[in-house]
């Protein structure tokens, strides 16, 4: 069973990246999605093995995404950073997108 996070650390990842990183939240639903042309990406959740996003797919249809953390299975707060930054790099090597520094 995965290692699951107090509401307060949930709460203040999801409002992080839904407010601050908006544009990487879409960059790694078109990496790791179906749909690399997704025009919208919330993260819903996470847990010790992944996170979630609900994506607008290209028509504006949502879906769900489950994206498993490249370094494996976490079990504190601070790793989910490190995952977070992990899908954003390799989103946008697989997008052949060029970084920002972070």
């Amino acid at each position: 069973m995965p290692h699951t996070f107090d509401d307060e650390a949930v709460r203040a990842v999801l409002a992080h990246m839904n407010s601050d990183h908006v544009e990487d939240n879409i960059l790694i639903a078109r990496a790791f999605g179906p749909d690399a042309t997704a025009s919208g990406a919330t993260m819903t959740g996470f847990d010790g093995d992944g996170a979630d996003w609900s994506v607008a797919g290209h028509d504006g249809a949502p879906f769900p995404l489950r994206v498993a953390w490249p370094g494996g299975p976490i079990e504190d707060r601070r790793a989910v950073r490190r995952e977070v930054v992990a899908l954003y790099e390799q989103a946008c090597d697989r997008l052949g997108v060029e970084q920002r520094p972070h």
